[in-house]
């Protein structure tokens, strides 16, 4: 990874921050995205501490709002080449929240960003390039009802967050099928159920649930990172495009996830969803 430019969004903690400090020490150099600033500066002394000549630059923005999509897409943009982009950013939350642009806020923060950023960043995704989108199993319980994308009808917090990781399969299967030829890759893997601060903030039941499973079943940051590292990183599959990962290794996602007519209807609402924020930077 010596002399690449790695952009990873969601990296001050979890999986996000392992994967970009240990992409760091194996020479890149990492551009991120944050909210906290105080979470923002431990991850950068991380960075410079394992590859302190990178030059590692972070950018603050609220990636569950357009706007704030569109602008951190046009300081990324500075940067004349991207090697890696990771979408990382997620959330789970117990109740509805509608963000400032009418969208439903794990869907705006789990699947706009993604699909907002990559395409806005896209240019500077050169031939051999790779997009990284962290999905999760939870993929499998969920069905999209496009009559009702933003969960106005009924509301569940785990059901609503398992539907916006089928989104990120989706727009990945779609992306990859649009890049075809370009020398640029696109994946989504699972991580595994990491035992982070992922959910603890959500809210209510939901979040107790969270907090008292992680120490039963959930693995580590650093073993729930091993795919992301392994995506951005490995000669393996460096060619491979439009599939699912787990535990380093392709797999089948859900029928539904691999629904093309799905994906590209899918494209097309966001893109009408990102409105202004996708004109072209």
């Amino acid at each position: 990874m010596r002399g690449k430019t790695v952009v990873i969004t969601g990296a001050t903690s979890g999986i996000g921050e392992v994967a970009a400090v240990e992409l760091a020490g194996q020479g890149a150099r990492v551009v991120f995205t944050a909210r906290d600033k105080e979470r923002a500066q431990a991850t950068l002394e991380k960075l410079r501490r394992v590859n302190p000549a990178s030059g590692h630059v972070v950018h603050f923005a609220d990636l569950s709002l357009l706007s704030e999509m569109r602008r951190a897409a046009e300081e990324i943009r500075e940067e004349p080449v991207i090697d890696v982009l990771i979408n990382n950013a997620g959330a789970l939350f117990n109740s509805r929240i509608e963000t400032q642009d009418g969208l439903e806020k794990s869907f705006a923060l789990n699947h706009m960003s993604y699909f907002v950023l990559t395409n806005l960043l896209l240019s500077r995704l050169k031939a051999g390039a790779r997009i990284i989108n962290t999905a999760s199993d939870a993929h499998r319980r969920a069905k999209l009802d496009f009559d009702d994308l933003q969960s106005k009808k009924s509301y569940s917090g785990f059901a609503v967050y398992s539907k916006s990781k089928l989104c990120n399969i989706l727009f990945t299967r779609e992306l990859a099928r649009r890049i075809a030829g370009t020398g640029v890759t696109a994946n989504a893997l699972h991580p595994g159920f990491v035992a982070t601060r992922f959910g603890d903030q959500s809210g209510g039941v939901l979040s107790a649930l969270v907090r008292v499973a992680k120490p039963i079943g959930g693995i580590s940051p650093e073993e729930g990172a091993k795919t992301i590292i392994y995506l951005a990183s490995s000669p393996e599959v460096a060619r491979t495009s439009g599939k699912y990962f787990t535990k380093c290794a392709a797999a089948a996602p859900s029928a539904e996830a691999r629904n093309d007519q799905d994906a590209k209807k899918l494209w097309n609402v966001s893109a009408e969803l990102a409105g202004r924020a996708m004109a072209p930077v």
